[in-house]
Order: C-alpha cells, then sequence, then structure tokens
C-alpha cells in the first residue's frame, strides 16, 4: 500500500495546504485537507498519520460527517465534497442577480395558490422565495435563506426538513433530512444545481446534498430545475438528476439556449432583465465547461 506520506510534496497538495477548512480543531482540519487529496481514508491510516486513538478518529469522522464534509464508510471515510473548487455562498449570492431575479419572475407562473411546494438551497431558490411572499402556500425547504425570506409570511404554512447545518450551502441536510422528506408528497419542487453539463447531467458540490435533491425529485408530481446560464457546460463532485428525470428547466435567455433545447427536455426561458439588456451579464457566448 501507497503510504500517505509519499503524497506530502505533490503539487495537489500544495495547493489544498493553503485551503481553510474554518474549524478551530487543528485535527479537523488536517484530516479535510488529507482526504481532500486522496478522495478516501481509512480509521487506521488517519491513527497512524496523526498519531490519536481509533476511538478519537472515529468521533472526529462522525463530526466531520454530520458537517456534510465527508460520509462515513465501512472503516473509515470518503470525500462529501470538492474542496478544490470550493466557493464561498457569500460569493455565489452576489452573481448573477438579474438572472436569477428573471428566472424566478419566471416559475412564479408554474404554481398556483394552496400548492404544497419545495424550496431548496441556493441563491435563485431563494430568489424565487422572494416572490412568493404574497401567495397562500405550503412550502418545505431545507434552506436558512427560504425561511428567513418567508418566515413571516402571512400566508405561508412553513415547514422545514431539519438535520445537519452546512454552513457552506446554508442548508439543512443528512440521515434527519431525508426521514423528515418521507413526511411529505409536492405538488411542485424547484431545485437549484451547482452543474448542468453539456451531455444533461445536474450536480451538486456535496454528496449528502445530492442525495437529498435527487430525494426530493422522487417526491414532487413536477420537479423544476432553476439554473442560470453560467451553469451550463460546467460539472460538480456529485450528479443527482440527468435531464429525463426531472419535467422543466427554467433559465435565463441565453445564445447557447439551441444547445440546451439539443438534449430534448422542456426549457422555459425566461426573458432578460434590464442589467442583461445594457450588456452587463449577457455572456458573448456558449460558457465553456
Amino acid at each position: 500500500m501507497v503510504k500517505i506520506k509519499s503524497f506530502r510534496k505533490s503539487r495537489l497538495d500544495a495547493q489544498i495546504s493553503h485551503t481553510s477548512f474554518g474549524m478551530q480543531n487543528e485535527r479537523h482540519n488536517e484530516i479535510m485537507r488529507i482526504i481532500s487529496l486522496r478522495k478516501r481514508l481509512s480509521v487506521a491510516d488517519l491513527t497512524e498519520r496523526l498519531g490519536v486513538s481509533e476511538v478519537t478518529i472515529r468521533k472526529d469522522l462522525s463530526l466531520l460527517e454530520d458537517m456534510g464534509y465527508l460520509v462515513r464508510t465501512r472503516g473509515g471515510a470518503t470525500l462529501a465534497e470538492d474542496w478544490e473548487n470550493h466557493r464561498v455562498l457569500g460569493v455565489r449570492r452576489g452573481e448573477h442577480v438579474a438572472a436569477k431575479d428573471a428566472i424566478a419572475a419566471e416559475a412564479l407562473g408554474l404554481i398556483q395558490e394552496g400548492d404544497t411546494v419545495y424550496l431548496d438551497a441556493g441563491s435563485t431558490c431563494t430568489a424565487f422565495a422572494r416572490r412568493l411572499a404574497g401567495m397562500s402556500l405550503r412550502i418545505v425547504t431545507n434552506s436558512i435563506d427560504v425561511v428567513l425570506e418567508l418566515g413571516e409570511a402571512p400566508d405561508i404554512a412553513l415547514h422545514t426538513l431539519g438535520g445537519s447545518y452546512r454552513k457552506e450551502a446554508g442548508s439543512f441536510i443528512g440521515p434527519t433530512a431525508l426521514e423528515s422528506l418521507a413526511n411529505y408528497q409536492f405538488d411542485a419542487a424547484f431545485v437549484g444545481t451547482t452543474g448542468f453539463s453539456r451531455t444533461g447531467e445536474f450536480s451538486a458540490q456535496n454528496l449528502i446534498e445530492a442525495q437529498l435533491k435527487k430525494a426530493v425529485i422522487g417526491r414532487a408530481r413536477r420537479s423544476i430545475v432553476l439554473v442560470d446560464h453560467s451553469k451550463f457546460g460546467t460539472g460538480a463532485f456529485a450528479v443527482f438528476a440527468r435531464v429525463e428525470d426531472i419535467d422543466l428547466i427554467v433559465m435565463d435567455d441565453f445564445p447557447g439556449r439551441a444547445e440546451v433545447l439539443s438534449l430534448g427536455c422542456e426549457v422555459i426561458f425566461a426573458p432578460a432583465q434590464p442589467e442583461q439588456q445594457k450588456g452587463e451579464e449577457r455572456p458573448a457566448g456558449p460558457p465553456s465547461a
């Protein structure tokens, strides 16, 4: 077996060694650094590397799984998230704002008063939630931002899934969220995505989050993906659906629309907002992969 220490001087090691995982516990930071290099590790490997007991390592892995950073396996753990391409939530909230608002405005016509609706975590779904405050709906969500948007809306019956809180996405995930989801059926589920590949795959940055998205789609009469044009032609860590698994895509209009339509899916292209019409956000062409 190749020793972990042989990877210390690799280019990837140098890159990830500068990644901040935002934890005060240095051992947790080191576990995440190592597993980001190797993608999966055993308890025995970590015990030898870090010089602590197996009991301590198992407790560490259990906590990190609750936080959504990794997934426990028999005798070890595997990475739950692509930390090489990690982007913080605060940055994502400020990107393509006009496009997301256009998508939210167009999606409003897909629901009616009295519906039971699932709203996913993410900045596009949050923009959509903002437009629902005046309606009479039953909303189920795993998003803290959606709760903040709709918590005081007079005619919204708001339900949250609970679970482990994932700070990087402002979402609740994990086994508790999945168990809670089993209590609901949705007239419509609005799901966000990190990636939308040119072969029609929707993907999330986090494996545990992807599992929840997949389960949500399975409990909805209609599943709708809300995605801005910048996501097209990209992929993320964990695939949760393909175009044939969902009913509808709502996307802001852009020059690459023909390629999206060639996938054979039903798509609503939202008209450009004033900012886009002025050229502030409209791309010169389809985004590269």
